[in-house]
């Protein structure tokens, strides 16, 4: 049966923890409340989403080296591109719910440098993971502290690559996950993955912000583990993305990073994972962030025009689906991201992240829509004069060309099965 949380009344470790500053586990960003890091609560009582505080007092040239070996083999962490870098995760030991994910590559293609304006381009492509999304990065790390602590059914609302690694890591764990999407609203190719995965899938007759309203409260209601990123140990998986970014270039920082932005935990995880590279000393100096979203589905960009002095919200709609949130809930965390970085959010039109995503698919690695948005903002941004044409970039693909393969410009070419047919395509192709 699921089980409503109780809060800890007074005297509890959570009051404890309040009066320990120096104990490491979870802190509240709006008031700085301490929590222990087992704590099964997401939010503070203030309103604020809880953060996790690395463990480890390793630092420097000795942290570097602990993650610089694993790259040659690692058994405790199976190989995993985000255990790797356990000193920043997730205190405590125990087994790991690891398929593995993480290892993904970074592709240097000048015809997308050229099309870009940039000469010093990088993608990171997020798509290789084992469910072919970021997403996985981050749902080792809270699958794995979820099932340490016990739970009995996991939970999500998605636009549908959320869903996707929820239900693969829930399955390999053994654990029940109810997975809820907004109706005919997430592509064919993720929502099957959720089926096949063996989820339960709930389509809501609502858009995901309010997906997200309902499995927030039936997680407070009903006692199931919140698996979106407002769960803090999602954005700890997360940083990764940027740490192995970092070590594949001898853990020296581009001068931009850009990434798609939605619900805005990589924006959030991004600047946590740097901030703390640079207290750790394992680099010198902070990139700079450029969030980019739909033009459709842009309130954080609104409000980064309004110098976060006020929070947008909207009725999203854009074709890149994985971004298609009008509320994101990593608001305030992605705010000091950007501020910390001194960092950039921008917009781009359906139109123009088509042609990006059309220039990455041409140059053979391929992006799901929401991907090709982190190039058509850095070619927005460059002819802006605000990323210079010889800055070094790195771009971050969040998904893969299969999770949304109906968006394509290209459509087959019918043919009648002769051989002059052929040789009339040939002729207009060479």
């Amino acid at each position: 049966m699921w089980r409503k949380w109780t809060p800890p009344g007074p005297g509890s470790s959570h009051e404890r923890m309040r009066r320990a500053p120096d104990v490491s586990g979870l802190v509240c960003g709006t008031c700085g409340l301490r929590l222990p890091a087992g704590s099964p609560r997401l939010q503070c009582a203030c309103g604020g989403l809880l953060e996790a505080q690395p463990s480890s007092s390793l630092r420097g040239r000795r942290l570097r080296a602990a993650f610089d070996r694993r790259l040659a083999g690692d058994p405790a962490g199976q190989g995993s591109g985000v255990w790797r870098f356990r000193e920043l995760l997730l205190p405590g030991r125990g087994a790991l719910v690891s398929h593995p994910e993480g290892n993904t590559n970074l592709y240097r293609r000048d015809a997308v440098s050229r099309w870009a304006g940039v000469a010093d381009l990088a993608l990171k492509h997020e798509g290789e993971n084992p469910t072919g999304s970021f997403k996985d990065r981050g749902m080792t790390v809270a699958v794995t502290q979820a099932v340490r602590a016990g739970a009995t059914a996991l939970a999500c609302a998605s636009t549908g690559n959320t869903s996707a690694s929820l239900a693969a890591y829930a399955a390999q764990a053994g654990v029940p996950a109810l997975v809820f999407i907004p109706r005919a609203k997430v592509a064919p190719g993720k929502l099957a993955q959720a089926l096949c995965y063996g989820a339960h899938v709930l389509e809501v007759r609502a858009d995901f912000d309010e997906c997200l309203r309902l499995v927030r409260e039936a997680s407070s209601e009903l006692g199931l583990t919140l698996l979106n990123s407002v769960n803090p140990w999602r954005i700890e998986g997360q940083k990764t993305i940027v740490l192995e970014m970092l070590q594949q270039r001898g853990w020296e920082p581009p001068d931009w990073i850009m990434v798609p932005a939605g619900n805005l935990g990589n924006t959030a995880a991004f600047g946590k994972a740097l901030v703390e590279a640079r207290e750790r000393g394992l680099i010198s100096r902070l990139p700079r962030i450029a969030a980019i979203q739909a033009a459709g589905a842009a309130p954080f960009y609104h409000s980064f025009r309004a110098g976060f002095r006020r929070r947008f919200r909207v009725r999203a709609e854009t074709v890149a689906t994985a971004i298609r949130i009008g509320d994101p809930v990593s608001y305030e965390r992605a705010a000091r991201a950007i501020r910390q970085t001194r960092g950039v959010v921008a917009a781009v039109s359906d139109r123009e992240i088509l042609a990006a995503k059309a220039v990455i698919d041409g140059a053979g690695i391929g992006c799901e829509p929401a991907s090709a948005a982190s190039l058509a903002g850095l070619r927005q941004l460059v002819r802006r004069g605000i990323v210079g044409r010889r800055d070094s970039v790195v771009a971050v693909l969040t998904g893969h060309l299969l999770k949304d393969p109906h968006v394509t410009r290209a459509k087959p070419v019918p043919i009648a099965p002769r051989l002059a047919e052929v040789e009339r395509i040939l002729k207009g192709i060479r």
